[in-house]
């Protein structure tokens, strides 16, 4: 039977793959829900072609545009953060695929999973920011989240069948993004423009910007730790330049699992989506004679020190690693608009780290109120 997905954030990069592998298999899939926050243009033009049930333009100025163009269709138009949280709940949804970026997730996922959808989770932030909320949430409702970030897909794929088998570590890999190999002083006056040139994945920008700092693995690290009970110890990083190896899996008699092929996020979100069957795809195949050397390296805690802060707010818990992720993402923000250099980005991260009061067990109202000020402080500093 056709699974029919709810796309959150169907106009980003990860909502436009996923609509590539829908289109490339229409007896596995339909489009049942779109949202966009601000990209009217791209979300008409995808409702034209897929037809979904409903669409939400989160920018409620935008709505008039949106429902004036989708008239002529079948489409039930909405406009707000609100409605966002009420289309994931529609009786007609079978899985959601959550792709927005940053801390807007958080609240559609929650809501997602209180009426008992399956989740495909592209959005880091949702278990970085409240990891223990998410999962016990997800533990009562009995609802399955499957991961769409290429190294958890990875991981998550070499566990299938082990699951009963208890795992020494994970081994997260990371690419080292643009600036690998580089010094402080060399990161000292670099460009936008260098940055969001990542060497073998295309992403969106704030993504791509995390991966030039390695604040993106250390979100993943955190990810990593809600998604498979696992911890702080048992979650390694190591730099892998090919992105060949997407990620391992070491268990308790040593062996080691690793999902690999070619850099490619429509991969990981075909997997998340038709779970438990892998169907036949058109993807190029990795060759191994393409790449005769796979290389590994350990990461530079010392010049990419989100990494370390993001391990910091890790073994911290609470509401430490919503604090890092509010202030990165302002951070990422601001150096997004030339307004801050590179090597700024892990200082306001730690200076708001230090200021923000910090909350031992933190329920929904705490991550909110935490995201708000933790906000307020970094806009300060920049």
């Amino acid at each position: 039977m056709k699974k029919h997905v709810a796309i959150l954030g169907s106009t980003g990069s990860i909502g436009t793959q996923a609509l590539e592998v829908i289109e490339a298999n229409p007896d596995h899939f339909a489009v049942e829900v779109l949202t966009a926050q601000n990209n009217a243009d791209l979300l008409i033009a995808q409702s034209i072609q897929f037809v979904p049930n409903a669409v939400v333009i989160a920018n409620e100025q935008l709505y008039d545009q949106v429902t004036q163009a989708l008239a002529h269709l079948p489409i039930k138009v909405y406009a707000g953060s609100k409605a966002l949280q009420s289309v994931v709940q529609m009786d007609t949804v079978d899985i959601v695929l959550t792709a927005l970026v940053g801390f807007a997730g958080l609240e559609p996922t929650i809501k997602a999973i209180e009426a008992g959808k399956p989740i495909a989770l592209a959005n880091k932030e949702t278990l970085v920011v409240a990891g223990a909320l998410i999962t016990q949430l997800a533990q009562e409702k009995a609802v399955n989240i499957y991961p769409v970030d290429s190294e958890h897909s990875a991981i998550f794929q070499c566990l299938v069948g082990e699951f009963h088998n208890p795992i020494e570590k994970v081994i997260l890999t990371a690419s080292g993004g643009p600036f690998r190999g580089k010094s402080t002083e060399d990161l000292a006056e670099v460009t936008k423009k260098q940055a969001l040139k990542h060497p073998n994945w295309s992403m969106g920008a704030k993504v791509t910007i995390d991966s030039a700092t390695l604040m993106n693995k250390g979100l993943e690290v955190i990810e990593a730790k809600w998604l498979f009970n696992l911890r702080v110890a048992q979650v390694e990083v190591v730099v892998h330049p090919q992105s060949i190896i997407h990620s391992m899996v070491q268990f308790e008699d040593g062996s080691i699992k690793a999902q690999m092929g070619l850099p490619d996020m429509k991969l990981p979100i075909q997997f998340a989506l038709g779970y438990p069957a892998r169907i036949k795809s058109d993807f190029p195949r990795f060759n191994f004679l393409d790449y005769p050397q796979l290389t590994f390296e350990s990461p530079d805690t010392k010049t990419f020190r989100n990494l370390a802060l993001a391990y910091e707010a890790l073994e911290k818990g609470g509401n430490a690693p919503c604090i890092l992720n509010a202030a990165n993402e302002i951070a990422v923000d601001y150096f997004l608009k030339d307004e801050i250099r590179f090597l700024e980005i892990p200082d306001v991260v730690a200076d708001c780290m230090a200021k923000i009061p910090y909350i031992a067990s933190p329920v929904l109202d705490d991550y909110l109120h935490t995201d708000q000020e933790t906000r307020q402080v970094a806009l300060s500093l920049v």
